[in-house]
């Protein structure tokens, strides 16, 4: 969703810092960008379209001050345009607002102001918020007491923050959207995300929903809504600053493929014993369910797809939902234990699942890839995916790391102690990195990336695989993509197969799946289509396809992991030779965090 950055305690450097933390948020979203300063007055700039337009605005014309706030948008009241863009201010230009979600109730409140005789000059729900905070200030209320007076009157999801006119201070809330503190021995920042400031502090103070901050010269507090002290504890990042960088890679999708060893490495250290052949999660102890409920959305939902297959093949009914049909339409739950699967623990729609499933009475486990997040922090249990800070808007190491950390859960929580497959796990970081090393997909890509369309299929551990292919292609080259569950393509999907869409068919092993799958490549090769297989070598696949992406001969469980290394090396290369914009895709955000 949006960026949201704050800063007190630069005062010759507000503006830089403030730039600098967009230039980290911007994979939250880039259809605008802006920033206030507050000093006797509110200056603000901001400007449609990617982060360099506001750039260039403000080494014409610098904004400045001691306090500020600054935004980046991705678009939900009202299109992309620079009066739609963040900040709003009120009618006096007296106050400054950024936010992040929906504010529900807009209409309505709006409505009421205009009848008051207040003047709107955007789309945007959010503009509500600084008229409000006007109307509270002409009646005499203080600057934090009108903040307040304002959120009260607000319904929705968001992530607020306020400057003033004559203010020294920043006031920020949250409710159902991310917002952190970072703490430093001169400044404070806030921020929808550790990237934005994680350069000037490694501190960090995670604010809960319906709390209120102020930050100003001398340092911060925390507070509910009705004004009582909350005392927070200050956590320590682990990770550097460096990490958030592109390390000379072109894009940070190619870079985030590349690092895919390294993440599943951290996934793994200390949880898989070596000599004993098990696998011991230290955090999950005692965690054995006898049903499991996955609950995610987009690609962590092709994870969970996965996740449920583990745990069934090892006796353990298990299913795999859409978190916003879950919500909606909850099945019965009786006494499974419920997983919500987000890389960034603030994905709205898995929240809401899983605050379904405690108030129906559950037991639930977060896995996830932020420590702190508000899934970590509401979930009965938390399994950590390690896979570090990712920021193309295309998930791929962390889709990895969520399947190792599925194989690692599924190991743990039941009878399976397979201890070849077990090895297999322990042995993943160097086969994705020969996968990596020897891979021919730039080369494929190369050959189709003019395709009308591709269909990708597997079977049993493989089709999630299928369906996160076909995801990463559409999500980077905008071309139309879908996977299927390879004995489905006969039941319509076959219908649409010509010669210039492309078939790519994961086939790993040499069992009744692969063969099973080879039947239904010999089907699209009758039609004239060309395949792309993906495969170990234990098949013939090979006699019936085009080009061949091949991979390592493993354990299944682990080969699909590989697998999918090769399709987003497809992926990647595919939107590379189209000239797409890989790491902020049209219309798509990193976290989506309203419902």
């Amino acid at each position: 969703m949006c960026g949201i950055v704050g800063c007190v305690g630069r005062p010759d450097e507000t503006l830089d810092v403030l730039m600098h933390g967009l230039s980290k948020l911007e994979y939250r979203g880039y259809d605008s960008a802006g920033v206030a300063l507050a000093n006797s007055a509110v200056e603000i700039e901001k400007h449609e379209g990617e982060l360099v337009n506001l750039e260039r605005a403000v080494d014409d014309d610098a904004p400045s001050g001691p306090v500020g706030i600054g935004h980046t948008r991705w678009s939900t009241h009202g299109p992309p345009s620079d009066r739609n863009s963040h900040p709003h201010a009120d009618c006096e230009g007296e106050v400054a607002v950024i936010h992040n979600g929906i504010i529900e109730n807009f209409q309505e409140v709006k409505d009421e102001l205009t009848a008051a005789g207040h003047e709107f000059t955007s789309d945007t729900d959010t503009e509500v918020v600084p008229h409000l905070i006007e109307s509270a200030l002409a009646d005499g209320a203080s600057h934090e007491e009108a903040f307040r007076a304002a959120i009260e009157r607000v319904e929705g999801s968001y992530a607020i923050a306020a400057v003033f006119a004559g203010g020294d201070a920043v006031f920020c809330t949250r409710q159902d959207s991310p917002l952190v503190l970072g703490i430093d021995d001169d400044a404070t920042y806030l921020a929808s995300d550790v990237p934005a400031f994680r350069e000037f502090t490694d501190r960090v103070v995670y604010l809960e929903d319906g709390e209120f901050a102020r930050i100003d010269a001398d340092g911060w507090d925390v507070s509910t809504a009705d004004g009582e002290p909350v005392e927070k504890t200050i956590h320590t990042v682990n990770w550097d600053a460096e990490e958030t960088g592109k390390s000379g890679y072109d894009h940070f999708m190619l870079k985030e493929i590349h690092e895919q060893p390294r993440a599943l490495r951290q996934c793994l250290r200390g949880r898989v014993d070596e000599l004993g052949g098990q696998v011991e999660l230290d955090e999950l102890a005692g965690v054995r369910p006898t049903t499991v409920q996955f609950v995610a959305c987009g690609t962590s939902y092709h994870a969970a797809l996965y996740g449920a297959e583990l745990f069934r093949e090892a006796g353990v009914p298990a299913q795999a939902f859409l978190a916003s049909e879950y919500v909606t339409s909850p099945p019965p739950i009786g006494d499974a234990l419920v997983v919500g699967v987000t890389q960034s623990g603030e994905t709205a729609d898995t929240l809401s699942a899983l605050r379904e499933a405690r108030q129906r009475g559950a037991r639930t486990l977060a896995l996830t890839n932020v420590v702190g997040s508000t899934v970590a922090r509401e979930c009965d249990h938390t399994l950590y995916i390690r896979a570090g800070p990712e920021i193309g808007v295309a998930a791929s190491k962390t889709f990895a790391s969520q399947l190792a950390a599925l194989n690692l859960f599924a190991f743990a929580a039941t009878d399976d102690h397979d201890r070849e497959a077990i090895g297999a796990l322990r042995d993943l970081p160097s086969t994705v990195q020969e996968v990596i090393d020897d891979s021919s997909a730039a080369s494929v890509a190369e050959a189709y990336h003019d395709a009308d369309a591709y269909f990708f299929i597997g079977r049993g551990l493989n089709y999630p695989v299928a369906l996160e292919g076909a995801l990463k292609l559409k999500e980077i080259t905008y071309r139309h993509a879908e996977g299927f569950a390879a004995g489905e393509l006969k039941h319509g999907p076959l219908a649409l197969v010509t010669d210039n869409s492309p078939v790519i068919a994961i086939t790993t092993g040499d069992g009744e799946l692969a063969r099973k799958t080879v039947n239904n490549v010999k089907e699209v090769e009758a039609r004239d289509a060309p395949v792309i297989a993906v495969t170990d070598g234990q098949s013939d696949i090979e006699r019936y396809a085009d080009h061949v992406l091949t991979i390592p001969e493993t354990q299944p469980r682990t080969a699909a992991v590989l697998a999918n290394v090769q399709l987003q090396l497809l992926a990647y290369h595919t939107a590379d030779q189209l000239g797409r914009s890989i790491d902020k895709p049209r219309n798509l955000a990193k976290s989506v965090t309203v419902e």
